[in-house]
């Protein structure tokens, strides 16, 4: 009888483990979030939804990924003379979460604006400059992740 209880009670001790290893095995949730638009109140939204995902997974101890991908007028979102939400931008990448989210800017848009503008178009250092950000989108649905337009 003590035989049955101690292996009972070790099956009860290594059942936290096995579960963490099976968490450790599973693949991060990713999700792509669209900016098109030059409005804060949309690009707010997009790093409310961004901010929830990884506060939500976070929570159950899962990996996640994020990327906010922009192009058109919500390049505005990653310009590093016109964003109306830098400070928010650079606190989310580098304090609340590093290297959880990643912010893609559309070097078409960029390319399109500089020659409206007459001027080099400067995007913000914690930004990647992406081809195109329809192409990234694309790619990134392509291998899997989650797509969101807010």
């Amino acid at each position: 009888m003590r035989a049955i209880l101690r292996l009972a009670l070790a099956a009860l001790l290594l059942a936290p483990l096995g579960s963490a290893s099976l968490a450790a095995d599973q693949k991060p949730h990713r999700v792509a979030i669209q900016v098109d638009q030059n409005d804060p109140q949309v690009m707010n939204l997009a790093l409310n939804n961004a901010t929830n995902v990884i506060e939500h997974y976070r929570g159950k101890n899962e990996e996640v990924e994020v990327d906010i991908v922009t192009w058109g007028p919500g390049l505005h979102m990653l310009r590093d003379d016109t964003s109306p939400v830098k400070d928010r931008l650079k606190r989310l990448k580098e304090l609340a979460f590093p290297g959880k989210v990643q912010f893609s800017a559309c070097n078409n848009t960029k390319q399109g604006m500089e020659k409206t503008e007459g001027k080099s178009v400067p995007i913000m250092s914690d930004a990647t400059i992406v081809p195109s950000g329809v192409v990234r989108l694309m790619e990134l649905q392509e291998q899997g992740w989650s797509y969101v337009r807010p």
